[in-house]
């Protein structure tokens, strides 16, 4: 009789290792969709500036809704074709880091380079703090991702609103509220995507779902940096 047979032991060896490729992808992913949000922001605020503000300037509305439109478009599309065409989807998400890129240089221009700087190591530190949590913790955490949603569309309304109040001192406590919030994004959106692998890996494309959650984990960055900008902004200007 062969006891080696129903050994669970390889299997468990052989998804340890594919959940290791599966994040360093998904991982590797985000990371070069930040850094290609992060030379297309440097090209757009120096070779591209005066194109790009010329534009914005004069057409602002315009600028601001062919943005937002766009994004939705790739994000839906890259979400879609993930587990169907992984090539497609990845190509959409690089895509999607270069219109986020210009978006963000019109608003990285009014920031110094300290501020973008400094924003950008907290940004890494938390989102690395909170993924390395996400990726180790025996908790439950999945609860968690409806609360901070909720709180996230709390937190939008309320900027909103803000725009009208033109609160410097609102927006502020925002920032630091944005913070939280993704962070906490960070962790559960790492936690849910290795979840997710080994419920799904062996049934989808690991690339395809690697996008997705790169797609994710970039917008939980990016959304942290932002955030640190303006609080570095604003501790600076006190």
């Amino acid at each position: 009789m062969n006891n080696f047979q129903n050994d669970p032991q390889p299997r468990t060896i052989n998804t340890q290792i594919g959940l290791r490729s599966f994040l360093s992808k998904m991982y590797g992913f985000m990371s070069l969709a930040v850094l290609v949000s992060a030379i297309t922001a440097y090209l757009s605020m120096t070779v591209f500036a005066t194109a790009i503000n010329g534009m914005f300037a004069s057409h602002p509305f315009w600028f601001l809704l062919i943005f937002i439109v766009s994004m939705f478009v790739m994000i839906g599309g890259i979400q879609r074709n993930a587990t169907r065409n992984p090539a497609l989807s990845f190509t959409l998400l690089m895509t999607f880091a270069v219109v986020f890129g210009v978006e963000m240089s019109v608003t990285l221009s009014l920031y110094t380079g300290a501020t973008i700087a400094g924003a950008f190591v907290a940004a890494t530190a938390v989102f690395g703090t909170m993924a390395v949590i996400g990726n180790t913790t025996k908790r439950d955490i999945s609860k968690l991702g409806t609360h901070l949603f909720a709180a996230l569309i709390g937190l939008l309304v309320a900027s909103i609103v803000n725009m009208f109040l033109q609160s410097a001192m609102i927006s502020y406590i925002f920032s630091y509220i944005g913070v939280l919030i993704f962070a906490g994004l960070s962790m559960w959106d790492s936690n849910n995507m290795r979840k997710m692998y080994l419920q799904y890996g062996d049934q989808v494309s690991s690339t395809g779902l690697a996008v997705t959650g790169a797609l994710q984990l970039y917008l939980d960055f990016v959304n942290l940096f932002l955030y640190f900008v303006q609080i570095f902004a604003g501790s600076s200007r006190d």
